[in-house]
């Protein structure tokens, strides 16, 4: 199963004094508590957005494998994790810092026999013998981009390099997977860090429709920056949570409802930008007069879910529907599970009273309305990326 988290970080376990278990929120709902831990926050790296960034003055500290390894069975035999996610610091160098997590995860394998969920990240500039090992022995693999630039990159990392380091690695699990399609059942994920370095969402989703189609990446996470103390970064404003959140409406409309990613990008503001003030799907909507009001009786699946407060479940429901009968009022598409205060400007249902059927459709008559009321449209700040 895929245990990994829907968004970018989960919430710390409320039943849990453990601060490294947290509750990972799974595709298809419900929540799954993962231990989430670095073998060491000692680290040569400079990157601005990391608390463990080299230079600052914080207590380091390191895991042994065997310690590491043990503590986890503790934890898994406890049922207060079930799944590990493993990270960590660069020490003396990439290689043998990796070398190390995989020594955990192979005692958990080899030694131990837990077959469950282990997610490793590749460490930026590991060899290539360390991420045919990470391949072997992870459900999940996962090397962080955080810039989708070399551009970009720069501004957070002197010691980083995008090609060599990561895009390298990246296309190596690729092919892996390629060869053995048993290997990594969970895929291979990345991350972008959001606001630190000047980038707009036109770059970062520009980036990540490359990498789902060039790496056969399965997600890719975003998380909102926040300025770390007594660090370079200090003075760099944080990027809204609602931005973060926006970004993965996004990416799911274009990862699982199949927009065309240029689409999705008519979205965008004037600076490259999704805005913040209502979901994509709304705000593309408003940007594609010419595809409404939809014929909720006539219309094609692919015209359904283009409609807001329409999901795939809801346009299957309602093509299922009207193989009986039409549909001809606003409780049965409530039934049907349409969020008819998003809906109503965008569709035609014939026999509604006009008041009822069409409302204002342009942005500048339309009411602010946002995701609240639509139960498969994540609420702000929720990160569950559905929107429907």
């Amino acid at each position: 199963a895929d245990l990994d988290l829907c968004g970018c970080g989960g919430m710390r376990a409320a039943v849990s004094p453990h601060r490294f278990l947290y509750r990972a929120r799974l595709p298809g709902g419900g929540t799954v508590s993962l231990f989430k831990v670095l073998l060491t926050n000692v680290c040569v790296n400079d990157c601005i957005y990391c608390a463990h960034q080299a230079g600052r003055d914080i207590p380091r500290t390191s895991f042994a494998p065997e310690e590491l390894a043990r503590l986890f069975l503790e934890m898994y035999e406890r049922r207060l994790a079930r799944g590990l996610f493993l990270s960590s610091g660069i020490g003396v160098d990439a290689s043998r810092t990796m070398e190390a997590m995989l020594k955990t995860a192979e005692i958990l394998r080899r030694k131990r026999g837990f077959s469950g969920y282990i997610h490793l990240k590749i460490l930026p500039g590991a060899g290539y013998d360390c991420v045919e090992e990470a391949c072997r022995l992870a459900s999940r693999v996962s090397i962080n981009m955080e810039a989708p630039t070399k551009e970009h990159l720069a501004r957070l990392s002197r010691r980083k390099d995008l090609l060599g380091d990561i895009l390298r690695r990246m296309e190596r699990v690729k092919e892996i997977i390629s060869r053995q399609e048993n290997l990594v059942p969970s895929g291979q994920t990345t991350q972008f860090v959001v606001g630190a370095a000047g980038e707009t969402d036109r770059d970062i989703l520009a980036t990540a429709v490359s990498l789902y189609r060039d790496m056969r990446l399965k997600r890719v996470y975003f998380s909102a920056f926040r300025p770390v103390a007594d660090s370079p970064s200090e003075g760099i404003p944080p990027a809204p949570p609602l931005r973060e959140h926006r970004l993965y409406q996004a990416d799911w409309l274009i990862r699982e409802y199949g927009f065309p990613p240029d689409e999705v990008l008519r979205a965008l503001d004037e600076n490259g930008n999704l805005p913040l003030e209502s979901d994509p799907k709304l705000a593309l909507a408003r940007r594609q007069p010419w595809r409404f009001p939809v014929d909720v009786n006539r219309a094609g699946y692919g015209e359904l879910i283009r409609v807001p407060g329409i999901g795939p479940a809801t346009a299957k429901r309602i093509i299922t529907a009207r193989r009986e009968s039409r549909i001809a009022s606003v409780a049965q598409l409530r039934r049907l599970g349409v969020t008819v205060g998003r809906a109503l400007p965008f569709i035609h249902v014939s026999g509604l009273l006009e008041h009822e059927r069409q409302l204002a459709l342009f942005p500048e008559d339309t009411p602010h309305t946002d995701s609240a009321g639509d139960p498969s449209l994540p609420a702000p700040l929720m990160l569950a990326q559905s929107p429907t």
